[in-house]
């Protein structure tokens, strides 16, 4: 079956037509998207790095550092996005713009 050709029925509900998916020029929210996908992806990296680092000390340890370490990775990782990042974004960006590369009916 070639999906370029395919086209969705139209739906309605209660009488309101919802529109067909269709491709869209949209590549200031293809790439936010991207880079959000590379700034989780390398929180996650980052936030793993600290796993088993130990916390001793007179203000070391504690439910409060757990929470404002995965904040540091979370952070770190957008930063690391915004300035150019490991090429994740440039990959997604890529496929987000192919897949939308589909005839509109």
């Amino acid at each position: 079956m070639d999906l370029s050709t395919h086209t969705l029925p139209n739906i309605s509900i209660d009488g309101s037509q919802i529109p067909t998916p269709h491709a869209t020029n949209n590549d200031a929210a293809a790439r936010k998207a991207a880079e959000n996908f590379e700034s989780f992806f390398l929180s996650q990296i980052i936030g793993s790095m600290f796993t088993g680092l130990k916390t001793d000390g007179m203000f070391g340890g504690g439910p409060g550092e757990a929470i404002y370490r995965s904040m540091m990775g979370e952070e770190f990782g957008r930063a690391a996005a915004r300035s150019g990042g490991i090429g994740i974004a440039d990959a997604v960006y890529r496929e987000i713009v192919k897949l939308q590369e589909v005839k509109a009916p």
